[in-house]
């Protein structure tokens, strides 16, 4: 019975010093960039030591990409909170493309997923963690949709999900960048309204 509590509670210790970590590097991050944040800011920002960093991750990249990930678990369940299939499809997927121009609002959360994670991880490896979640979203409202009735079934959804997802960052980078929110949702509700007309 004691090993069991002393397992569990190692297991938390690690779970805990991996958040800190995990947290601190977003911080950095966020406010000077991949390249600029080096292994020795990241562990003193989070009071651990680089033994700690190195046993979780074998280096600042790998660190990087789960700060990448957890940002995408984020943004997803936004999205998945703000578009349950209740209301319908049309109404799921522009409650959904709402609340991801909410989420990508976080600060710094534009410059993680959108500039530096490509940049840092590579296009494949972005898409990777895209399709594990903000696409994935958006794929199941579009498969929805066609089982609803209210998409073509001809249409290519694998395309047209990285259309409008493209479609979507693209809107993100811009109102991050100080555009109004009003007219890019706007222009992706009838974007999204185009799309469920098509034959």
């Amino acid at each position: 019975m004691q090993t069991k509590t002393t397992r569990r509670s190692n297991r938390e210790r690690t779970e805990t010093t991996r958040a800190e970590l995990i947290a601190a590097a977003r911080r950095l991050f966020i406010e000077k960039g991949y390249a600029e944040t080096a292994t020795p800011d990241i562990v003193a920002e989070a009071g651990l030591t680089r033994g700690a960093l190195y046993h979780h991750f074998p280096d600042k990249k790998a660190l990087f990409q789960a700060v990448v990930e957890r940002e995408a678990e984020a943004v997803e369940k936004e999205i998945e909170d703000a578009s349950p299939e209740t209301l319908g499809s049309r109404d799921a997927l522009v409650k959904g493309g709402e609340a991801f121009l909410a989420a990508m609002a976080q600060p710094g959360r534009t410059r993680l997923l959108l500039l530096d994670g490509p940049a840092v991880l590579g296009r494949t490896e972005m898409d990777a963690i895209d399709d594990r979640h903000a696409t994935r979203s958006l794929k199941a409202g579009l498969v929805f949709a066609v089982r609803s009735g209210d998409l073509s079934k001809q249409l290519p959804i694998d395309a047209l999900t990285r259309l409008l997802s493209s479609a979507f960052d693209r809107a993100a980078l811009a109102i991050d960048a100080g555009a109004e929110p009003a007219g890019y949702k706007a222009g992706l509700a009838a974007l999204i309204d185009g799309v469920l007309a098509l034959e």
